[in-house]
């Protein structure tokens, strides 16, 4: 695909999730289909019709196991975030459909233990996971996200701690 064909594709409507435990750390798992360390929040699609919220709620689940009663929402962005991916995945990722992915992120307070939580699911996207410090939170992170998670702490920065 060229790059004009790239820029005309939609985003695709996606939720991303900071969990953060009673310490102030925010969840990180490295993804399964990275080579080197590349560190990520849970993100996931909205399904058609989906509220964010709900799709938000889904997606903890799906991706780490972790319940809705293990969570309190504590924060949204106002708006959606997008990111474009680097132009050679566009054709091996969703069909080539999308020229990245636009995403509401919640900010969530994690009530309950490490135990609970649990990235060998049906379909696994982590291979394993830790709890990071916020300020060190951006240099892990994959770096085509690293302008999208920069604007995610800036919006949960007054939240940000234990």
């Amino acid at each position: 695909m060229t790059p004009d064909e790239i820029a005309k594709l939609p985003y695709r409507p996606c939720v991303g999730l900071m969990l953060m435990n009673d310490r102030g750390q925010i969840f990180v798992g490295q993804r399964n289909d990275r080579f080197e360390d590349a560190w990520q929040m849970p993100q996931g699609g909205v399904d058609k019709g989906e509220d964010p919220r709900t799709a938000a709620l889904r997606e903890l689940q799906e991706e780490i196991g972790v319940t809705p009663d293990l969570v309190r929402i504590v924060a949204e962005t106002e708006g959606w975030l997008p990111y474009d991916l680097p132009h050679d995945i566009v054709p091996h990722i969703w069909k080539g459909r999308f020229r990245g992915q636009q995403q509401k992120w919640y900010l969530m307070r994690f009530l309950g233990r490490d135990d609970q939580i649990d990235i060998e699911t049906a379909h696994p996207e982590f291979t394993r996971w830790k709890w990071q410090d916020p300020d060190r939170l951006i240099s892990e992170i994959v770096p085509f996200k690293r302008e999208v998670y920069e604007q995610v702490m800036q919006a949960f920065e007054g939240y940000l701690g234990g």
